[in-house]
């Protein structure tokens, strides 16, 4: 082998409904990622019990994201979706990276210090070792590319972490099965066997934030459905969470040095960014101090800029 065959994979865990984030974040690139590359799609169910073992709904949950992804335009005629406990190797290979990675790599997780909280001595093990489930996942395929929001690209340096380890340790075993690639780690060559994945993180939102209080990530666990806009809402529920949405007394300003210190402003700002295709730059200047006196006083985000570019419903 002369080289690694260019791959994207990612993944969406079965736990609660969608949410914008993770249409602007991740399912949008999906689609988008499909014209130009080969891609293989993942329900991530094995993820969805890192935290509670045992979901009445789970297998509800990951029909609904499979009809999400169909739903949202990515073509399974063309790619490859499938959900993950099926592929036995993903939780093989978990065992494999759980032996290599090291303990100080996990501990250094800001995930999993967010979500086991202050009471780490009680979170699952399994919560822990995500990050090493999520690199086989990966490279399980030898993925070359993953599009991620701004959250998981500290898991993906961990999965090239972990893959460049392998190679280093085993690079004459796998000299010697021909199954390798010469590459360059650091100043060093090796015949690696996994490749050191790249993520793909682009577009003005690649981190949706609460509508409830803009420091903190759009999250399904929220317990506010205010916080977030679902796939599945009707416009009505839409304006109503946008009215409801958390700002600040200060208008628009017309530079993006004006969205310092905003939090909720710059998330709005970004989110419709995103859902007409602008920059946040752009979108400033058209409804910024700077624009006209009528415009400025507008709030842009509508509900029918949901529905233009939402994916239809569908039943799961």
């Amino acid at each position: 082998m002369n080289s690694f065959k260019p791959l994207v994979f990612s993944g969406v865990q079965p736990t609660g409904n969608l949410h914008l984030g993770n249409y602007l974040g991740a399912i949008r690139k999906f689609v988008a990622l499909q014209e130009n590359n080969d891609c293989i799609y993942c329900v991530v169910d094995l993820h969805a019990i890192t935290a509670q073992l045992v979901h009445a709904d789970l297998r509800g949950q990951i029909r609904s994201i499979a009809a999400a992804f169909i739903a949202s335009g990515i073509d399974p005629k063309k790619h490859i979706v499938f959900n993950q406990s099926s592929v036995p190797q993903h939780a093989e290979l978990a065992w494999v990276f759980n032996c290599v990675a090291r303990i100080g790599w996990m501990n250094r997780m800001t995930q999993f210090k967010d979500k086991a909280g202050k009471d780490r001595e009680n979170a699952s093990l399994g919560l822990l070792a995500y990050p090493s489930l999520m690199a086989a996942d990966i490279l399980v395929y030898r993925a070359t590319h993953v599009p991620v929001g701004d959250d998981q690209k500290q898991h993906l340096e961990l999965a090239r972490d972990i893959a460049q380890k392998f190679n280093i340790d085993f690079q004459d075993k796998i000299r010697a099965t021909g199954t390798g690639v010469d590459m360059v780690v650091g100043e060093e060559k090796i015949h690696g066997y996994f490749p050191l994945v790249e993520p793909l993180i682009d577009g003005p939102a690649p981190r949706v934030m609460s509508l409830r209080d803009g420091t903190k990530k759009m999250s399904k666990s929220d317990p506010s459905d205010l916080s977030r806009i679902n796939l599945m809402d009707d416009a009505d529920e839409i304006l109503k969470k946008i009215r409801k949405a958390k700002t600040d007394p200060e208008g628009l300003p017309s530079e993006l040095e004006g969205l310092a210190g905003r939090p909720e402003a710059d998330n709005l700002v970004g989110i419709y960014a995103a859902l007409a295709d602008k920059t946040k730059a752009e979108v400033l200047a058209e409804f910024g101090a700077s624009s006209s006196p009528s415009s400025s006083r507008r709030w842009p985000i509508s509900p029918s800029m949901f529905f233009r570019r939402s994916p239809p419903k569908c039943a799961a």
